[in-house]
């Protein structure tokens, strides 16, 4: 049986800043949000999050967010959605 954090933060980052300045990455995000586990898979496969208007299908293995919806649509061209650990996730 496999467990599944309860949250992530995902981070919409600008895909072509390569130097922050010293900016942390939530810092350049241009958008975040608190993900909770639905319980359910995604069709990727993988567990589906959701919150504030982002759904997430998520690999807990390599932290990578394998499909995004944002607002019910894809995510623009030229951002890049980075997960971290939610407060209490």
């Amino acid at each position: 049986m496999s467990t599944h954090p309860k949250r992530y933060e995902v981070l919409l980052v600008p895909a072509h800043v390569e130097d922050r300045g010293g900016a942390s990455v939530a810092d350049s995000a241009v958008r975040s949000a608190v993900v909770e586990w639905t319980g359910r898979y995604g069709e990727s496969g993988y567990p589906r999050y959701e919150g504030h208007g982002i759904a997430a299908d998520v690999d807990q293995e390599t932290r990578t967010v394998e499909a995004l919806l944002v607002d019910g649509r894809e995510l623009d061209y030229g951002l890049v959605a980075l997960l971290r650990d939610a407060p209490g996730g």
